[in-house]
């Protein structure tokens, strides 16, 4: 037997997984055991396929033990995904006869005891092929060959140290059939990989992928979202807006709409976000929709999160307004992705946001609306935490960043679902008011930290010719409670229609 190999550490390893890599920043300590843990259908087996078909791109030969899949069932999933296992050896390591309690199989070292032929077969396949990278395939069934504790954890690290002499990346797959709270497979293994997956009581489920354990490198701790999909994993790492900074002018730029500039106190900056508040119908939208055309109009790439409308809707509404956004989507500066909130997660929303910004120069994010947002989240606090990184990213990223809260309610008492103001930049709030029997919106900046803003409010107004921010109602009281008081001659904008507004008498 050669001795164990003791050597400097050569680099890292993909694990197939781009995500996975970055977590671990930068992939695998190679020669080493790793145990990848998680229940039924968490993913295991399509991590491990993936973890040999990137050993075989770069030359290193891959070697999969099961004892729980046939090798049928192993190319049958493969073939799913589209990949070719031509170069990947698969040894099913218990026939029909060895799963009979009667032949008792063993795999301690040859040295110690005498090795079932099945386990000797399988060693001689090691030894002849010489893998690189190994997978065996699942530790459950060894445990309930093993009968107790002891010979189990014996056997292991029988493994760990026979593989040790091979100069091979090892990865154990469990899934999780072992007593609660038994470690012992985390001691032994020199990382740990634990997959989850999540049943909501609608939608999709939610996979997440956490590093219980890893020796040797710095890592990226807590739960990371994934999604097993056709062609494999994929991996978005927990965002930490920690770690991504850059320079960018500060310089406002305006809405395009000169009255909202005013109102906020000269336009939008960039590396500040934006929240819109306000009953549902009073113009959110429409006014994000008129701040993208602006920015459009001025040559910068923008991407819009629809989780409410549907594209259609929104450009048809769009064009009536005189807010022409097809030509930019045909140019491709603009980017509309619509979002359904019960079948994506938190993470892959997050990495979707990244990829626009870092790969596609995105300058302006609108997400729309946070209601919706709030559904693709387990619960409400994980929907601030998250947002609070995303923002917080986007922000030293230099971003200008529109969100949309829709709240309850149309005239008098309006409530929220969540309070998010904490966490905005600028905050611009809708009201209705009636006066005179007609309903009409008013508009006021309630917080700015870029700026110094007005503190009037202004009748707002859509139309043909897109949104008109008119003069400060100073003749109104109790408009953002919905029950104004007249107090004056303020002229009010004609209706849109054309018609004389019997308000400006």
């Amino acid at each position: 037997m050669s001795a164990i190999i003791d050597q400097p550490n050569p680099g890292r390893i993909s694990s197939g997984v781009d995500g996975l890599d970055d977590i671990l920043g930068g992939g695998l300590t190679p020669h080493r055991m790793y145990l990848l843990e998680g229940a039924p259908g968490a993913g295991k087996t399509t991590l491990a396929m993936q973890f040999l078909l990137k050993g075989a791109e770069v030359g290193e030969p891959g070697l999969y033990v099961t004892l729980s899949e046939t090798k049928a069932e192993l190319e049958a999933v493969a073939e799913s995904h589209g990949w070719d296992t031509a170069h990947i050896t698969i040894i099913e390591l218990l026939t029909d006869e060895g799963l009979d309690p009667r032949y008792e199989q063993t795999i301690l070292h040859s040295a110690e005891v005498e090795l079932g032929e099945t386990v000797r077969d399988v060693i001689a396949r090691v030894d002849d092929l010489k893998p690189v990278r190994l997978v065996f395939d699942s530790l459950s069934e060894l445990r309930m060959l093993s009968q107790n504790p002891l010979r189990y954890r014996r056997q292991i690290l029988a493994l760990k140290r026979h593989f040790a002499t091979r100069a091979c990346t090892v990865m154990l797959l469990d899934d999780n059939t072992s007593e609660p709270g038994d470690l012992q497979l985390h001691s032994i293994a020199h990382g740990v990989i634990s997959l989850d997956n999540l049943v909501h009581d609608y939608g999709g489920e939610r996979r997440r992928l956490r590093i219980a354990k890893m020796r040797g490198i710095k890592f990226r701790e807590g739960y990371h979202d994934m999604t097993l999909e056709t062609g494999g994993i994929k991996v978005y790492p927990r965002l930490v807006a920690a770690e991504h900074h850059s320079d960018y002018s500060a310089n406002a730029l305006s809405t395009g709409t000169p009255g909202l500039d005013a109102l906020i106190g000269g336009g939008l900056v960039p590396g500040t976000n934006t929240l819109f508040i306000g009953p549902s119908g009073v113009g959110k939208t429409t006014t994000v929709t008129s701040c993208l055309l602006a920015a459009l109009e001025r040559g910068e790439a923008c991407v819009y999160y629809l989780f409410d409308e549907t594209r259609t809707t929104l450009l048809r509404r769009s064009t009536n307004l005189g807010i022409d956004l097809r030509r930019h989507l045909e140019s491709g500066l603009l980017t509309l992705r619509q979002v359904d909130p019960a079948e994506i997660s938190p993470g892959e929303f997050a990495s979707d946001v990244r990829r626009s910004v870092e790969q596609d120069n995105a300058r302006f994010v609108a997400i729309d609306s946070l209601n919706a947002f709030l559904q693709a989240m387990p619960g409400e606090r994980y929907l601030l935490l998250q947002m609070h990184e995303l923002l917080t990213y986007l922000n030293q990223r230099g971003i200008i960043t529109m969100l949309v809260l829709g709240q309850h309610g149309v005239i008098g008492e309006i409530q929220s679902d969540i309070d998010i103001s904490y966490l905005s930049d600028v905050v611009v709030l809708f009201r209705y008011f009636e006066r005179r029997g007609e309903v009409l919106t008013a508009v006021t900046a309630v917080k700015s930290r870029a700026s110094g803003h007005e503190r009037s409010i202004r009748q707002f107004q859509l139309g043909s010719r897109g949104l008109i921010v008119g003069e400060a109602l100073r003749d109104f009281e109790g408009v953002l409670g919905g029950l104004p008081r007249y107090q004056g001659e303020t002229a009010m904008l004609p209706p849109s229609n054309g018609k004389k507004n019997p308000s400006s008498d």
